[in-house]
């Protein structure tokens, strides 16, 4: 069951509460940039001794480049490590970038103090990958939920409690729960009151991060067209990080595929899933499960060798020479740039798969049918 629009709670007018808003400025239209991000990095200081000196760092995150426009759904994907969800906290500015820029509705969002960013918190929003851990066990639902209204000092027309109550009647809870404490729930119970308090103050962009993975497989497809549902009635932009490609076909407009802290492949949903052209997007695809019996002895599932190269001490050039069956001596000294291969579909390989005119080859592959 969900509330009509018109019920739900209206935050104040932006400029009671937001000092950096630009009179006169309008809200970018749908289809215009929400975010931008140019060269992001992030790295993790290895320190040893007594003197705690630097002696390494491991390079979370080295050089995202991409943007996100309105009302879209941008999905990272990637093995474990890969950068993912510390992408995530770093767009929604709870980790500092060691370098790059953050441009968020045409504000350089990337080094903003605390004082400046808690306004932009309201418009910002996350919902994190555990449904246990991301809810204090010692307040209840009403008081996790209307945090972010206390937090902000936003007023509402009939009282927090009200429109708490909306809010958890509008994510398919009830609004008796208000007086509950979080062990009371079940996952996808928690993961609802969870959506229901990052859409407290209508935020414009919200990361999602894993936001099904730890839910029974009963409950995932529930949260996800609940999650398609909020979008489009509030018009609310994605990034979402996934593992699941089932689910991420689902649910995106654009995919990005992340290895070892860099983007390597990002396309329209239809153009990656038909015609990859990383050779590390083609190998993560063969991976996904095929439902159709009578299709599953036709798809080969390519097996990459060895394991993920250490974020401490990645590979030279193209971070994917060591595992890739296509590698030649130009990978392991020229780095290959992230360009569009094709409309909307931009690739970093110096041999791409899919490629008009390119010769497509995969390694001597495993037949799923007699597995």
């Amino acid at each position: 069951m969900t509330t009509p629009p018109d019920t739900f709670p209206a935050p104040p007018p932006r400029s009671e509460i937001d000092p950096l808003a630009v009179p006169g400025v309008e809200a970018p239209a749908i289809g215009e940039e929400l975010l931008s991000v140019d060269g992001l990095v992030k790295h993790f200081p290895i320190r040893k001794g007594l003197l705690q000196r630097q002696t390494g760092a491991v390079q979370a995150v080295d050089g995202l480049t991409f943007n996100v426009t309105r009302g879209e759904t941008l999905s990272l994907v990637g093995e474990s490590g890969c950068g993912k969800t510390t992408t995530g906290r770093l767009l929604t500015r709870l980790l500092e970038p060691t370098a790059g820029k953050i441009v968020f509705e045409g504000r350089d969002i990337s080094h903003l103090g605390e004082a400046k960013m808690r306004p932009l918190r309201r418009d910002v929003q996350m919902i994190f990958q555990d449904p246990y851990g991301s809810l204090n066990p010692r307040h209840t639902v009403g008081k996790i939920v209307g945090a972010p209204y206390r937090l902000q000092n936003v007023k509402t027309e009939h009282g927090v409690k009200r429109a708490v109550q909306e809010l958890l009647e509008l994510v398919g809870l009830s609004p008796e729960h208000y007086n509950r404490y979080p062990h009371e729930f079940s996952g996808g119970q928690r993961q609802r009151i969870g959506i229901a308090r990052t859409l407290a103050l209508r935020p414009k962009l919200i990361v999602a991060d894993e936001p099904v993975s730890a839910l029974d497989v009963s409950i995932q497809a529930q949260v996800v067209n609940l999650l398609e549902d909020l979008q489009k009635e509030f018009d609310l932009t994605y990034v979402m990080i996934a593992h699941d490609l089932s689910v991420v076909r689902h649910v995106s407009d654009r995919v990005a595929v992340m290895y070892l802290g860099k983007i390597v492949e990002i396309a329209d949903r239809v153009s990656l899933y038909e015609t990859p052209m990383h050779p590390y997007t083609v190998a993560l695809l063969s991976a996904v499960p095929v439902p159709d019996t009578k299709r599953k002895g036709n798809v080969k599932r390519i097996r990459l060798e060895g394991d993920v190269p250490s974020p401490i001490n990645p590979p030279p050039a193209c971070r994917f020479h060591t595992r890739c069956w296509k590698a030649q001596e130009i990978c392991k000294t020229v780095e290959p740039p992230l360009l569009q291969l094709a409309p909307g579909h931009q690739a970093a390989c110096h041999f791409p798969e899919n490629q008009a005119g390119a010769t497509s080859t995969t390694p001597a592959a495993t037949n799923q049918a007699g597995n």
